[in-house]
């Protein structure tokens, strides 16, 4: 079971802080990657305060970016408590089926919605495989440092909240901004989930 447990103001602030900073390094090394051409240009012409401006643009997204996740990441420990209550034992269940859900409709959806009469389906599908296996390595690098009770619970942090809160951008499906917030995002999510156990203290059984 994920580690709901709440910390002290100290160390929630020393998350408040790293994964901030996280997020605003992941945007901007995905920004250069993905604008290298852009980002060589400047360097080249040596015009350092513009190239300074670009990518510090782009640590303020991402910073943006962790808040989101933060956000994301203390509502699914809400509803985490909440589903436990409700469901019990079938909450696992109840979990693993809105996993299947979701990535069907991020592959379904996105497709009808925006894909041009002949289009593939495979990069719509290669999207939700690619969400789908970083939270399959996370979530069994969480419950290997936890218990394996964690497993599904992480992995469904990992798809559904993270597709919940790339939504702004999934509205409007412009290839470098999926991905210049899908990867802060995951990077962000993964990052919270590793490091609760160790704030709060919660030893592995």
């Amino acid at each position: 079971m994920m580690e709901d447990e709440a910390v002290n103001s100290r160390k929630w602030v020393r998350l408040f802080l790293s994964t901030l900073l996280i997020g605003g390094i992941a945007t901007a090394a995905v920004g250069i990657v993905f604008n290298w051409e852009e980002f060589g240009r400047l360097l080249l012409r040596l015009e350092m305060v513009e190239f300074m401006a670009v990518l510090l643009w782009h640590i303020g997204v991402g910073f943006i970016f962790s808040v989101i996740s933060q956000a994301g990441f203390f509502a699914y420990l809400t509803v985490h408590r909440f589903g436990l209550g409700i469901f019990r034992s079938l909450w696992n269940a109840v979990q693993v089926v809105l996993i299947m859900f979701v990535l069907f409709d991020l592959v379904y959806f996105r497709y009808m919605a925006f894909a041009d009469k002949g289009d593939s389906i495979i990069p719509y599908l290669l999207t939700a495989l690619f969400i789908l296996v970083v939270g399959l390595v996370v979530a069994y690098v969480k419950s290997a440092q936890t218990n394996k009770g964690a497993f599904v619970p992480a992995l469904f942090f990992m798809v559904v909240v993270t597709v919940i809160e790339w939504f702004p951008v999934l509205r409007i499906n412009d290839r470098d901004w999926l991905y210049l917030m899908l990867i802060p995002l995951l990077v962000c999510n993964a990052y919270q989930l590793l490091i609760l156990h160790k704030l709060t203290g919660s030893a592995k059984q």
